[in-house]
């Protein structure tokens, strides 16, 4: 009876993985394609009338060009400085706001908490528009202020930390004020190390998040000196190597992904903890 039970699962189970290592060639083949075409060199990649998917003369030289013809180590370490103090600052004030709306008691919380959930049914292009206008009045355009003011805040990000706030429970928040304990000394001291998995995620999130910010920077920076690696992209199309030099093109594509493959890989596990915690309450 058993073995007629287990039976059918087998046909199933070669199904279901059939199928997940179909879709993971399918998710999977844009990243070799780029790979592949950032190590062909300029001529054999013109020559293919048919593409190939494999190549037998691989060259690194377009990664060198992808340094050379246009400053792409300026803009990496410039989208470096951006997403570093962008996500420190935006830890900091996401963190006292959840703290503040899941354990502080002050008038009229619920409703401002309402109205913070409402901005995140404005669309977009109104708040870049916004705030586009308030960084020019300010003269902030072309600096890195400029850059990083209008990203230190997420309303959603401050909702998911503040459900996970709320599932620590109340009696180690009156135990600790019954021992003397202050606000900020309890949060950094409980509820942060308690909710490390869902920071950590945050983080990277964030981190993404800059990283391929385009938008923003596009709008808010012409001089080449504050050019993330998203205006760096561009600049490759029009200036670098020509539009018709996808090659070398791919390998500046290459040498951009891979900080955010690398960090995702690292913190995979970390991501899918923090998600389901921030998604689970009780």
């Amino acid at each position: 009876m058993e073995d007629y039970k287990k039976t059918p699962k087998k046909p199933l189970r070669i199904i279901t993985y059939a199928l997940l290592a179909l879709w993971a060639i399918v998710v999977l083949f844009p990243f070799y394609w780029m790979l592949l075409t950032s190590v062909k060199s300029y001529s054999s990649y013109n020559s293919e009338y048919i593409p190939k998917f494999f190549t037998l003369s691989p060259t690194l030289q377009n990664y060198a060009d992808a340094f050379t013809s246009v400053p792409l180590g300026r803009y990496l370490l410039n989208t470096l400085i951006f997403t570093v103090i962008t996500t420190a600052i935006m830890l900091i004030v996401i963190t006292l706001a959840a703290f503040a709306f899941a354990r502080l008691e002050f008038k009229g919380k619920n409703i401002v908490f309402v109205i913070f959930l409402s901005l995140m049914m404005i669309p977009n292009e109104l708040v870049v528009i916004t705030n586009f206008v308030t960084i020019t009045n300010w003269d902030m355009r072309n600096s890195f202020p400029g850059l990083i003011l209008p990203s230190i805040t997420s309303v959603f990000y401050i909702y998911l930390l503040k459900e996970n706030f709320e599932q620590i429970p109340d009696n180690l928040y009156y135990a600790a004020k019954v021992d003397g304990t202050s606000d900020l000394k309890y949060l950094l001291r409980v509820m942060v190390p308690i909710s490390k998995p869902t920071l950590v995620t945050i983080t990277i999130l964030k981190v993404i998040e800059c990283w391929n910010s385009y938008v923003w920077p596009r709008l808010i920076t012409d001089d080449e000196n504050y050019f993330l690696v998203s205006n760096g992209i561009q600049e490759i199309r029009e200036k670098g190597f020509g539009r018709e030099n996808i090659p070398a093109m791919m390998a500046a594509v290459v040498v951009i992904s891979v900080p955010l493959i690398i960090l995702f890989l690292v913190f995979r596990k970390k991501i899918m903890e923090g998600v389901s915690r921030g998604g689970t309450k009780g």
